[in-house]
């Protein structure tokens, strides 16, 4: 816990949870600290900018309206139809990138010849031949790759200057096209316009003609099969003997419908003769015999009997006769010869009568024979017919099929023939419906480059890569600039910041003792309520609140040259000035640099302590100055075993003695990682203060420091970030000036600066 961290404005402000929920104040210290690279980088951004808009040459848009053809010639369909019934978005797409087509873009080039225009047969204003031109560095490879293909090289920058888009769901695409010369631009934007009706229309004349010719083909093949299949038709009917009737019946079926009708006939006809043969048969059967007289005639109701002329004659006379001979005898008796006569006339009519009735009969006997025979053979031929009209039906199966494929080759061949004709129409009147809506026209101002947009984007990307550019500048810098880096890096506290002092700053002295005389000199001459004097009381609160209760307390640092001897002698007169015994030891045998500082040089200490047994009393030495009692290690001998010097039996009873005589007894030991002495005599001191020079030591080599001794990491107090820049620090925490102001009056170094 960091007892200190709610007192002092040096203390980790980081720590704050209010600092987690504020992540603005962060982003605000972030571009306090980084806003001079920020600066920088959106300055160049714009010059950069400038510099484009100075070398870029001035370029015009002009833009053409034209509605895309929607029709299209289509064989595929089953009704050959000549236009589709709707068009989709790919059929849109498809237009505009015909209208970009390489086809359609040569047309151009050859009608209006720019494949011998300088901008676009690779001697153009372009911004990289532009700037190679200003600087006489224009590449002649170049110059000769246009001059071997300059209609390759025109349409690249033509297709490069042309955009062709859809204007929102409509059928109408807008063209433009930018060039160095407005008049060109609306010049090509209405060939690319005028190109592509003039391609639609080669490309339906050429759709036309080639399905003219392959309907032509097509016809004489479609004629040819037709005529076969009517042939087929023809020699089947005549192999089969099948006729067909005007009304599509067989011929056949057309006489058995007339046999039928005629057998009818026939049967009533016999029916008929029969009835009159049985009629006139009983009539016959009256007639009387010849043995016996009688002078009764027949009265048949035959019809040919009662209109026969011969029976009518011979029966009016047979009357005449009769009535007569009943006059006579009457008048002259029966037995008159007269009377017998005209009764023997009378016999001879009644024979002939009957005579001629029987002659009647064998008429219609004879009748009924014929008939009979004809309806016999009526009745055979139906017989006959019926049974060839069974075979003609199954073969008419097979006729009804090749009858239907000669029908189907006729309707396809007529069918072709119909299209056939109005391809030729078609091939000889091409229509599109594609047409110019709007006229590109010279544009009254530069498409670009655009000042005003340049510049912005100019100014957002300089922002944009200035903020990249602090970002990767904190994320690669490895020096510890803040407290929350230290402690999150050491996972102790940060027990004080000890700000670089203005006179150490300005002065490069070559003598390092000298530096650090003054250094030290500094830090003990501040004022008591300055806030290096309020850091100077967190470390001493830091070592009072320690839980062992330890006063023996080692001063190391990573590397020479952080601070650590200044801070050790600092921090020890401070502490000695309050009126706590203090003892200050150097323990640093290679490099005595703290005995050189208190102007101890070549005096007797803790080398002949241990050496020559001398004694601590006669060693040590009692400051007046600073009240504090010091025990030095002699400049001129630097032993080779300094750390069996730190780690022997001596320094450890002098140190065990010490802790029970003095409040503080502070060591100045040598850097953790050029020597091994910190190593070897750690576990003699009870508790370890890193001293980190701020903005110089790197992250890897505080970490090597501290896990070079178990026994340092273990005891390691804090940690005192030295020689720190107050105003550069500020932007890094992003604390206010106020924290200083409550200590002090007086305004601090970095503003007075």
């Amino acid at each position: 816990m960091n007892v200190t961290g709610q007192f002092s404005p040096y203390s980790p402000v980081y720590n704050d949870p209010r600092a987690e929920s504020l992540p603005l104040l962060q982003v605000k210290s972030f571009l306090r600290r980084q806003w001079r690279l920020i600066a920088l980088v959106t300055g160049l951004s714009l010059i950069v900018g400038v510099a484009y808009l100075a070398v870029t040459p001035a370029r015009y848009t002009a833009q053409a309206d034209m509605i895309i053809d929607t029709k299209r010639v289509t064989w595929t369909q089953s009704e050959l139809a000549t236009e589709n019934r709707s068009i989709e978005d790919a059929g849109v797409e498809s237009e505009i990138e015909t209208t970009k087509s390489e086809r359609v873009a040569l047309s151009v080039i050859n009608h209006l010849h720019l494949d011998d225009d300088p901008e676009f047969a690779g001697a153009g204003q372009g911004l990289k031949r532009h700037v190679l031109s200003l600087l006489h560095l224009a590449p002649a490879v170049q110059v000769e790759s246009a001059k071997s293909d300059p209609l390759r090289t025109a349409l690249a920058v033509v297709e490069g200057n042309l955009r062709v888009t859809r204007l929102g769901r409509s059928y109408l695409e807008q063209i433009e096209f930018t060039s160095l010369d407005p008049e060109k631009a609306a010049r090509i934007a209405n060939a690319f316009a005028d190109a592509y009706i003039e391609d639609q229309l080669q490309a339906k004349f050429e759709a036309t003609r080639r399905a003219s010719v392959w309907l032509e083909q097509r016809i004489g093949e479609l004629r040819q099969q037709a005529s076969d299949a009517y042939r087929e038709v023809q020699d089947f009917k005549s192999k089969n003997s099948i006729i067909i009737g005007a009304d599509g019946k067989l011929a056949s079926e057309i006489e058995l419908d007339q046999l039928g009708i005629a057998l009818a006939k026939a049967r009533a006809d016999t029916s008929q003769a029969r009835a009159k043969l049985e009629r006139i048969s009983r009539v016959l059967e009256q007639r009387p015999e010849s043995s016996k007289e009688s002078f009764n005639i027949p009265d048949p109701v035959v019809t040919d009997a009662l209109n026969n002329p011969v029976i009518t004659k011979l029966r009016q006379q047979f009357l005449d006769d009769q009535s007569r001979e009943s006059e006579w005898s009457a008048r002259y008796g029966a037995d008159h010869q007269a009377a017998r006569n005209l009764r023997a006339e009378m016999a001879a009519l009644q024979r002939a009568i009957w005579d001629e009735i029987s002659r009647i009969a064998e008429s219609y006997k004879s009748e009924l024979q014929i008939a009979k025979s004809q309806e016999d053979s009526i009745d055979k031929r139906m017989v006959e017919v019926f049974q060839q009209s069974g075979a003609t039906r199954q073969s008419q199966v097979q006729l009804r099929e090749l009858e239907t494929a000669a029908n189907t080759y006729r309707s396809i061949y007529e069918t072709f023939l119909s299209r056939f004709t109005q391809s030729v129409q078609q091939q000889s009147f091409p229509s599109t419906e594609a047409r110019v809506v709007t006229l590109a026209t010279p544009p009254g101002r530069p498409s670009s480059p655009k000042t005003s947009l340049t510049m912005a984007l100019a100014l957002l990307c300089g922002i944009g890569f200035g903020v990249l550019s602090a970002f990767a500048r904190e994320q690669m810098n490895r020096q510890i600039h803040t407290r929350a880096q230290l402690e999150s890096l050491l996972g102790a506290n940060c027990l004080a910041v000890i700000p670089a002092f203005a006179r150490e700053k300005a002065a490069l002295r070559k003598n390092r003792a000298l530096r650090e005389s003054g250094a030290f000199r500094q830090i003990s001459e501040v004022a008591p309520f300055s806030a290096t004097a309020e850091a100077l009381r967190y470390i001493k609160v830091a070592i009072d609140l320690h839980p062992s209760g330890g006063k023996v307390v080692g001063i190391v640092s990573a590397l020479p040259g952080e601070g650590k001897t200044t801070v050790a002698a600092g921090f020890a007169a401070f502490v000695a000035r309050s009126g706590a015994r203090t003892l200050l030891i150097d323990g640093d045998l290679r490099n005595p640099s703290l005995s050189s500082t208190f102007g101890y040089t070549n005096t007797p200490g803790l080398v002949e302590l241990v050496a020559e047994k001398s004694s601590f009393e006669d060693l040590v030495i009692t400051d007046s100055k600073y009240k504090l009692d010091f025990l030095p290690s002699a400049t001129r001998i630097k032993p080779p075993n300094s750390s069996d010097i730190l780690n022997s039996p001596t320094m450890k009873q002098t140190l065990k003695a010490a802790a029970s005589k003095y409040d503080y007894v502070l060591v100045d030991l040598p850097p953790v990682l050029p020597v091994v002495d910190v190593k070897a005599a750690a576990h003699l001191f009870d508790a370890f203060i890193l001293v980190v020079e701020w903005g110089s030591t790197s992250t890897e080599e505080i970490l090597k420091a501290v896990a070079a001794s178990p026994v340092l990491s273990e005891r390691l107090l804090g940690a005192v970030l030295n020689k720190a820049d107050e105003a550069v620090m500020r932007r890094f925490e992003g604390y206010s000036d106020r924290n200083y102001h409550y200590y002090t009056n007086e305004r601090l170094p970095a503003e007075v600066a």
